[in-house]
């Protein structure tokens, strides 16, 4: 029963009661699972750039970059760095006072290759009044530990990763917002220098970003001989979907108010509707390497912008005849073929349709915002892979799943999945713009029918958690998408604090 107490609760985060019944409802039913049509392969929605396609596709995003359209670097760093610690603080938990797992043998038999240990340095002096080396030379491994991650220390712990010493330099070491920085101006600054960049952060450490890029934009404005526009925003709570007890029932906090959690990446998809810009590259805060790695990065990211310019362009050309209705019925099949060799739509009952008809199908199809998925090889790491999905109208297009998504009692999914020869390491360049420089609504391309459904608790009591549609998933399930290929140098994700021991990071 919702109360006159919940619905002033609900009006003051933005939230309507039909909302709120809605995510229930989701609670007790779930989310269904898609049909797949096939996993997405070079020749079969991955589309490879040859050495010679390479020089054009970059020409046409540096002319792009020469013309008067705003470009956009989109950055999400809200997450704060406390997982990347996990086995530091399991450490720091149990009762060895001396590292007996392979990774805490690892992290400390590197510990002076990590860009953070000049400052763990000086932390462990004014904390303990020895240096690193001392403290573990006299066996005092957790002090270590506990300078890097409690607030007396480095509170590395706490802190988003975005805000961490990832790289040094001979003269300098870097965070991932810095080298996001530098990256930009390698790839995203247009003719009259501007780099606009987007970061979107945790209300609590919204300060520290914005202390941090105060200190750091004048010497990267020098370096590069830009102008940085640094932004930033907040998940917003309108976006925070309701808990739910095992029954479907709203989860209520101890003083009777309904517990609402966030809601996930996919909650970004308002952040990023808020932006306007033209293009919009989009890349997760940890996948950054050092300047003396960032060549592959930067030319692999031109190619996507050109690649998707040039569909655009296209595209453009297209919806212009359409809306202008100078077009022929050999001018429709060379659309509906722009579709499905591009994105790889089709529809088995087009055949049946009149020109008219065909030619309201097409516009519809083509009128709707558009990304460009870089797509490594598969190697074994986590997340989510390139996939030929049925849609809602019946139509097949491509879609970046997560494994939760398949149904596991599909044995030919299943297969399609293991086969899978690529997964998806966040590398997106957006148009989000339709042909007569209007803003698409992005919310209107969400598939609400996607969304994933996780166990928690609070405070003792087990709740399930919802999560909206992922941000690269289901809130972009109906943008028109194509797959391209990138090297697998180009993915170099820190999920755990060893991971800035790997080769690609020091």
């Amino acid at each position: 029963m919702i109360t006159s107490e919940d619905k002033a609760f609900l009006e003051k985060k933005h939230i309507s009661e039909e909302t709120l019944l809605h995510q229930l409802e989701q609670h007790r039913n779930g989310f269904p699972y898609l049909r797949l049509a096939g996993a997405a392969a070079p020749g079969n929605g991955i589309f490879v750039v040859s050495e010679t396609e390479q020089s054009s596709y970059l020409d046409v995003w540096t002319q792009y970059l020469n013309g008067s359209h705003k470009v956009q670097k989109f950055v999400p760093a809200s997450g704060a760095a406390s997982r990347m610690f996990k086995n530091l603080f399991e450490f720091l938990d149990s009762d060895a006072d001396e590292p007996e797992t392979d990774f805490m043998k690892s992290f400390f038999s590197g510990i002076h290759d990590f860009a953070f240990f000049d400052a763990l340095n000086d932390a462990c002096i004014v904390n303990y009044q020895q240096e690193v080396d001392e403290l573990i030379e006299a066996g005092d491994y957790k002090a270590v530990v506990d300078a890097l991650l409690s607030e007396d220390g480095l509170n590395y712990g706490q802190l988003p990763k975005g805000l961490l010493f990832f790289h040094a330099y001979d003269d300098c070491v870097r965070t991932p917002l810095e080298e996001h920085l530098a990256e930009g101006a390698m790839y995203a600054a247009t003719a009259d220098g501007n780099v606009n960049i987007h970061f979107t952060v945790s209300p609590e450490h919204r300060e520290l970003f914005e202390q941090l890029v105060e200190e750091k934009v004048e010497g990267f404005e020098n370096e590069f001989n830009v102008h940085y526009n640094v932004t930033f925003s907040e998940q917003k709570p309108s976006t925070d979907t309701v808990a739910a007890t095992a029954d479907g029932e709203p989860f209520r906090n101890d003083d009777g108010s309904i517990l609402f959690r966030p809601g996930g990446h996919g909650a970004l998809i308002e952040n990023l509707n808020d932006l306007d810009a033209d293009i919009i590259f989009i890349k997760n805060i940890d996948n950054v390497v050092p300047d003396s790695l960032k060549p592959s990065t930067v030319l692999n990211k031109k190619l996507l912008a050109g690649v998707l310019v040039s569909l655009q362009k296209k595209a453009f050309e297209y919806m212009e005849m359409l809306d202008e209705g100078s077009y022929t019925h050999d001018d429709l099949m060379k659309m509906q073929a722009f579709l499905s060799d591009n994105f790889c739509i089709t529809n088995p009952s087009l055949d049946s349709l009149e020109d008219t008809e065909l030619a309201v199908y097409i516009r519809k199809k083509l009128n709707r915002p558009m990304r460009a998925c870089g797509m490594v090889r598969n190697v074994g790491e986590p997340g989510g892979g390139p996939f030929l999905a049925y849609n809602a109208d019946g139509t097949i297009s491509l879609q970046i799943l997560e494994s939760s998504q398949i149904d596991t009692s599909n044995e030919k999914y299943v297969e399609m999945f293991r086969q899978g020869t690529h997964f998806n390491p966040v590398d997106l360049v957006c148009a989000v713009k339709d042909y007569k420089g209007q803003k698409f609504n992005l919310p209107e391309y969400v598939d609400q029918q996607t969304g994933f459904i996780s166990s928690k608790s609070k405070n003792g009591r087990e709740l399930r958690a919802l999560e909206l549609p992922g941000l690269w998933n289901g809130a972009m399930s109906d943008w028109n998408t194509i797959f391209v290929e990138v090297p697998l140098d180009t993915f170099n994700p820190v999920k755990t604090v060893n991971d800035l021991l790997r080769e690609q990071h020091q």
